[in-house]
């Protein structure tokens, strides 16, 4: 035996109408506002009835749609700090994690020390600069900002 099809296809059943919307749902917001864009190119009140039909369907601020353009493996960004339920990998992983930030902090506390040491070598240069100037031209400028 064979099962009994009905002849027409299903979306016959719905009017032209649903069946953009419902084709537009699948293509995602992209598509709800290219079409909106089309419609004020062409015939500027079709534009403007999408817009409208956007705003009041909810459409435009419809979560699901902003949930399309993310990146799949945003969602899994706090996974990493749940235990695995195996205790020898969720050991190894905190081990991991703790000399990580023992490292983070000395590299940090180097860069500190290297930051302090160039700022000496610069003031360093700048007072040897400052101290191989003739003696004539420091007793002018220090004249120069008594009389202003």
């Amino acid at each position: 035996m064979t099962a009994m099809t009905s002849p027409t296809p299903a979306h016959s059943e719905q009017g032209w109408f649903s069946r953009s919307e419902a084709w537009l749902d699948q293509k995602g917001k992209g598509a709800w506002i290219a079409a909106m864009v089309l419609g004020f190119v062409f015939f500027w009140p079709i534009g403007l009835a999408l817009l409208f039909y956007m705003i009041w369907s909810k459409r435009m601020f419809n979560k699901s749609c902003r949930s399309h353009n993310r990146k799949p493996w945003a969602k899994h960004g706090m996974a990493a700090m749940k235990p695995s339920g195996n205790s020898a990998f969720d050991a190894y992983k905190e081990d991991t994690l703790r000399r990580l930030e023992q490292e983070q902090g000395e590299f940090e506390s180097f860069m500190q020390r290297l930051r302090e040491a160039k700022d000496k070598a610069e003031f360093d240069q700048f007072m040897d600069e400052r101290s191989s100037m003739p003696a004539e031209e420091t007793s002018d400028e220090d004249s120069a900002a008594k009389s202003h």
